[in-house]
């Protein structure tokens, strides 16, 4: 057995499992049960660690255990269109340069808050059976700069996997980068720490093309030894790595977590790059989902805690339409929106400002 598939059979995949942690009666058992049956259960032993068990209300529980909240009414399957974008299975093109591969529905953690909790737990072994197909797509359109592996989580791939998706796009001459989409070093760091065939893949195919990881930090706390050393091996590789915030009720829609956060990837080498706000997932929008108002009042206040680069951070919500960065108030009180992409040309760096409900979470329309 491998080091990825020993890690991964060490995962917690049922309610049985966590009874101990939880303390859970047996109609909590049942109830939560329940909830498995339509959204899987998976969170690493590692992350399990980091939780405050004394704290009922701990940000970490919160991002990884299951709760009642989640089989609530409410919420979309599909919340920016996905299915809309797809021009082959596991292959999308939404933004004009670039291309999502959706290369595995597998995480080694199931995260309560993801937007693609439709997706999870089922296989995508198949995926890469299409790289062929992808890579003529993506040579074809020249206007794709750049490649997006994602998933599910692009490291629960095997190495092997990993490879074939680097081959295919390595050479492609109009692509400037490709990009991994993975949380790993977040929730399961020993898979890169402990992995140096993976690392030795990326030093190797990094001195041929710039790879950048896009990973997801959102509490201070996930920032722990183990995962800056996971951080650090990346950057050694040559690998940029660049951060994904999302923004969730109760786990980090305060200035100073937001801000402690922010600082310190910086201090250990990842570029904040976005806060997300969170989208109205089925499953996760009662649960997590912050208005803007206060959402944008915390960004910037946060912001005033923030050194100069840690700033750079854009609070931005992923809409079917694009992708739209929340800029602020305007003197009538109207938020200003901006479209940092776009679906459509017509859209492209477009301004608009909308007057917005207290308790309002997304945008409908632009």
């Amino acid at each position: 057995m491998g080091l990825l598939e020993k890690l991964m059979a060490e995962c917690i995949r049922s309610v049985d499992e966590l009874r101990e942690v939880l303390g859970l009666s047996e109609e909590e058992s049942q109830e939560l049960q329940r909830i498995t049956e339509r959204y899987p259960i998976c969170i690493t032993p590692y992350y399990l660690g980091l939780i405050d068990r004394e704290d009922e209300n701990d940000p970490i529980r919160k991002m990884c255990l299951l709760d009642r909240v989640e089989f609530s009414e409410g919420g979309e399957e599909d919340t920016s269109g996905e299915s809309d974008n797809t021009v082959m299975q596991g292959l999308q093109h939404k933004y004009k340069q670039t291309a999502l591969i959706l290369s595995t529905n597998q995480c080694v953690m199931y995260c309560r808050h993801c937007f693609r909790k439709r997706m999870v737990g089922y296989s995508g072994n198949e995926i890469a059976d299409h790289l062929p197909a992808m890579e003529e797509y993506v040579r074809e359109h020249k206007e794709i700069n750049n490649v997006l592996i994602s998933g599910g989580d692009a490291f629960v791939n095997a190495n092997e996997t990993i490879e074939k998706y680097l081959e295919h796009f390595i050479s492609i001459p109009t692509l400037d980068f490709i990009r991994f989409g993975t949380r790993i070093p977040v929730v399961l760091p020993q898979r890169i720490t402990e992995d140096e065939a993976l690392l030795g893949l990326l030093k190797e195919y990094g001195n041929k093309k710039q790879l950048i990881i896009a990973t997801q930090f959102n509490h201070p706390r996930e920032l722990t030894p183990e995962a800056v050393k996971a951080v650090r091996a990346l950057r050694d590789c040559g690998c940029i790595v660049r951060n994904q915030t999302v923004l969730l009720k109760g786990v980090n829609d305060e200035k100073a977590i937001l801000a402690d956060l922010m600082n310190g990837l910086m201090s250990c080498g990842v570029v904040p790059y976005y806060i997300f706000q969170c989208r109205p997932a089925a499953g996760v929008k009662n649960k997590f989902q912050v208005p803007f108002l206060r959402g944008w009042e915390a960004v910037e206040q946060a912001k005033a805690l923030m050194n100069g680069h840690s700033k750079s951070v854009r609070y931005v919500l992923s809409h079917p339409t694009g992708k739209i960065e929340v800029i602020g108030l305007d003197g009538s009180g109207k938020m200003i929106f901006k479209y940092h992409q776009a679906k459509e040309a017509k859209n492209q760096s477009r301004i608009f400002s909308m007057e917005l409900d207290s308790g309002q979470c997304w945008l409908q329309s632009t």
